[in-house]
């Protein structure tokens, strides 16, 4: 037995069978000792900070932003609705104010012709009034209301207006009261300094 284990052969084959034992051991250990895919921690992609992390601030801010940039929105759309109803306004008081400005005109026209009338109306009643007897002008003006006698007596000369007034005021008590008033009247008016041009108008 003792020669077996001590001849050459014997020593080199326990040699190799060992040297295999060993490495054999060395790789089971490197296989244990490593950890494998499956015993790895799995890294949750929650807990990325990097682009998963999540302010509540942050989130409300944003959220602020984003309502008030709506709001902005719709008072932006507001104005322009007021706007373009401001300007339909605009042209639409522009258009009146031209409408009432030309109603303006004519009726100034109107009235200035129609004192323009009237004044050659009363220069021929002076004419007529002048013609006739004091009498008859008296009589004349019985038919006539005051606002009217009085114009005419006010654009008449006195040489003209105060025989007439003698006449209506012999024409009863009545008549005579009549001439009073106008009389009165008459100095109301001429009591005003006259702008009218057939004050100075000759029959």
């Amino acid at each position: 037995m003792n020669r077996i284990l001590q001849a050459p052969g014997t020593v080199v084959l326990l040699g190799g069978v060992l040297f295999f034992l060993t490495m054999f051991a060395v790789f089971q250990t490197a296989q244990l000792g490593s950890p494998t895919a499956a015993a790895r921690p799995a890294v949750a992609a929650e807990d990325n900070p990097s682009w998963k992390y999540r302010n509540l601030e942050m989130d409300q801010w944003v959220a602020q932003i984003k309502e008030e940039r709506d709001s902005l929105a719709l008072r932006t759309e507001q104005l322009k609705e007021w706007e373009a109803r401001l300007a339909a306004t605009s042209r639409e008081i522009s258009t009146v104010t031209q409408i009432v400005s030309k109603l303006q005109m004519d009726f100034d026209k109107r009235v200035l012709l129609f004192r323009d009338q009237e004044k050659d109306n009363l220069k021929r009643q002076i004419k007529v009034v002048a013609g006739m007897t004091p009498d008859g002008a008296a009589t004349m003006f019985n038919e006539l209301p005051d606002d009217e006698v009085t114009k005419l007596l006010y654009l008449m000369k006195p040489d003209i207006s105060a025989p007439i007034l003698d006449a209506m005021s012999r024409q009863g008590q009545a008549h005579a009261a009549r001439a009073a008033s106008l009389a009165n009247r008459l100095t109301d008016v001429l009591s005003v300094p006259a702008t009218n041009t057939l004050a100075n108008a000759k029959p």
